[in-house]
């Protein structure tokens, strides 16, 4: 076992809930998500013997490959944080527990349209830039959004993901996508989570209500070189 990777999930897990306590919440409310992208399959599996049982993928082969590597590790929740394309919508159907990165109908119409043997939770992702060619909804779009995923019979609306921009104070950014979290609860009540935080603004995050932190090279160490 890498006592290194299990120092650095310690210590984050110790940030996590200093974060908490500081915003008087409950740390069994936020789950901590830890994003694997270009690692190897076998670090998830150390992770997950260390207690990991959320992992994020930003790309859908290394979320496929690493889904059937691991097929024998029931446990663990798969997370698509990526941008989402309609022509891989199918193969994220088939690898992801829920997916992050809805911003628009035709990506919740073709996860609609995959289908699986299980509602698909996903969350519609924000756009919290003036950038227009970033990806994610609007904040003004979000309602409309809403309430075409609600009438998705096997998607599971659940809430709201947002990247806090890299030239604003992050706790306005996830001020902001709380105020996007709140809209989505009027079309969806039960749509509670919020996916907002990672390395370097999780603390900020926390105290405006993410429920789930995408967190990467802070636990898993840097990213290998790729060929």
């Amino acid at each position: 076992m890498d006592t290194a990777l299990a120092d650095r999930l310690a210590a984050v897990d110790e940030r996590i809930r200093d974060a908490a306590r500081a915003a008087h919440r409950d740390v069994a409310d936020i789950t901590r998500i830890v994003v694997t992208k270009f690692h190897p399959a076998a670090l998830v599996a150390e992770l997950h013997a260390l207690g990991v049982r959320d992992v994020g993928e930003n790309r859908q082969q290394e979320l496929t490959a690493k889904r059937a590597e691991l097929a024998g590790i029931p446990d663990l929740t798969w997370h698509f944080i990526g941008q989402a394309q309609t022509n891989k919508a199918r193969a994220v159907r088939a690898a992801a527990d829920a997916v992050h990165s809805v911003d628009r109908a035709r990506i919740a119409d073709a996860l609609d349209a995959a289908d699986g043997a299980a509602p698909l939770d996903v969350l519609l992702q924000v756009n919290l830039t003036d950038d227009t060619g970033r990806g994610g909804v609007a904040p003004e779009g979000v309602e409309e959004l809403a309430a075409h995923v609600a009438g998705r019979p096997s998607l599971r609306l659940r809430g709201v993901m947002a990247v806090a921009p890299l030239d604003e104070e992050p706790a306005r950014a996830f001020e902001r996508l709380r105020a996007c979290a709140d809209a989505v609860r009027a079309v969806v009540p039960d749509a509670r989570w919020i996916s907002a935080g990672m390395t370097g603004d999780f603390p900020e995050a926390i105290a405006m209500g993410a429920t789930h932190l995408r967190i990467g090279s802070a636990i898993t160490g840097p990213r290998p070189a790729r060929d």
